[in-house]
């Protein structure tokens, strides 16, 4: 049995380009593929048969993960993928390779036969980098893979950069969850773009705008956390028969993510573990930053639950409004359209603005480094009493 083949990865299309061969040879039965981003390391380990791909993860814990892909899952991933989008396509890597979501589009390439043109990362995305890399795709379907935060960007661009975007025939976005305000923004410019949901233990994005892959089984626990069955499913954790046992279980990958069905669509409420307790009552985060989003002014924000003696948890938002200050009326407004929503209990307690929210991984809001910022020593930019649920 064949050790994990470490593959080194910078950023750049060099690099990526030995990523390609490697996966090459591993989809045809060769050794399983290791991508270690800039300050990952290799590991030693026998990924077990069929393996082809495994993707080093770690979650808003940062307890490190190792997830194995087989061959089998990352072919249903991408058929399912060409089925969904209506064919084969070039692809424009625009993502970090040792991500999933960049992995895949390698995949897609490979099964496509048609090289995929990759954006050099090593300076960090840029618009125009990203024009100028879709310009090298030439013409026919193309399709690319974004996360928010990229997408914002080329949108706030405009020129070439957005001229490059409304080119593809689909643009998928996830790694994160994309706010309706900045959705609607997209499509009024006339970008095709499409919503995935997924992780690395499902081989990436596996739930398109709501509804499942072909083949892709999703289903709703008692608690509302998402299971998810079928053919991309990975093979378990690397060296951790314990974390397996727990996550795999009878053909299906527990996720850490609540949901509901909203009209026949998935509809991802966000992290169980991100769910705040405040006054014996429950909310959920997502929610909350979905009506902030949607506020004209807020570019971005992050909800999280800070510790409090009385209240077990405060609703504290972080928020962007590039475009002026959060003063105390705007701060009102913010506060009253979360109570219209979602009811008192969700309004947050706390809101102050930020130059940026903070992100881990390929673009995921950082809660952790989120309630770091609010519950700092510096007092928050605007707090409320009236926020709080009443209680009997």
């Amino acid at each position: 049995m064949a050790l994990l083949r470490p593959v080194p990865l910078d950023g750049s299309p060099e690099a990526v380009g030995r990523l390609v061969a490697a996966l090459e040879d591993a989809l045809a039965g060769g050794p399983a593929v290791l991508p270690v981003g800039p300050g990952g390391s290799a590991v030693e380990a026998e990924p077990g048969d069929g393996a082809a791909v495994v993707i080093a993860t770690s979650g808003s814990t940062g307890a490190a993960k190792h997830v194995v892909l087989s061959a089998r899952a990352l072919r249903a991933s991408a058929t399912a993928t060409a089925e969904r989008l209506g064919g084969p396509a070039r692809w424009l890597l625009a993502l970090p390779a040792h991500h999933v979501a960049g992995v895949q589009v390698l995949v897609r390439s490979l099964l496509a036969g048609a090289p995929p043109v990759v954006q050099d990362l090593r300076a960090g995305f840029r618009p125009d980098a990203f024009a100028a890399a879709t310009r090298e795709l030439g013409p026919g379907r193309r399709c690319t893979s974004l996360v928010p935060t990229q997408l914002h960007r080329l949108l706030d661009a405009g020129g070439a950069a957005l001229d490059a975007l409304r080119g593809y025939a689909a643009v998928l976005v996830g790694g994160a969850a994309l706010a309706p305000q900045l959705r609607e923004r997209a499509v009024a410019a006339g970008v095709a773009v499409v919503t995935t949901y997924g992780m690395s233990e499902t081989a990436g994005g596996c739930v398109y705008d709501g509804v499942p892959l072909d083949g892709v089984r999703v289903d709703l626990e008692a608690d509302g956390r998402i299971r998810i069955g079928g053919p991309t499913l990975a093979d378990g954790y690397l060296g951790d028969p314990a974390r397996t046992a727990e996550a795999f279980v009878a053909g299906w990958f527990r996720t850490g993510d609540l949901g509901r069905w909203r009209a026949g669509r998935l509809e991802v409420l966000g992290r169980a573990d991100d769910v705040i307790v405040t006054g014996g009552e429950k909310v959920a985060p997502a929610a909350v930053e979905e009506v902030l989003t949607a506020q004209e002014g807020v570019a971005a924000a992050c909800v999280v639950g800070v510790p409090d003696a009385e209240w077990g948890q405060l609703v504290a938002a972080a928020v962007e409004v590039p475009d002026g200050p959060l003063d105390a009326a705007r701060a009102e407004r913010l506060r009253a359209a979360v109570r219209d929503a979602l009811g008192r209990a969700a309004v947050p307690r706390i809101l102050r603005a930020v130059p940026r929210i903070p992100l881990r991984g390929i673009g995921k809001p950082d809660r952790a480094a989120t309630a770091r910022l609010v519950a700092g020593e510096a007092p928050p930019a605007h707090t409320d009493a009236s926020a709080h649920p009443r209680i009997g």
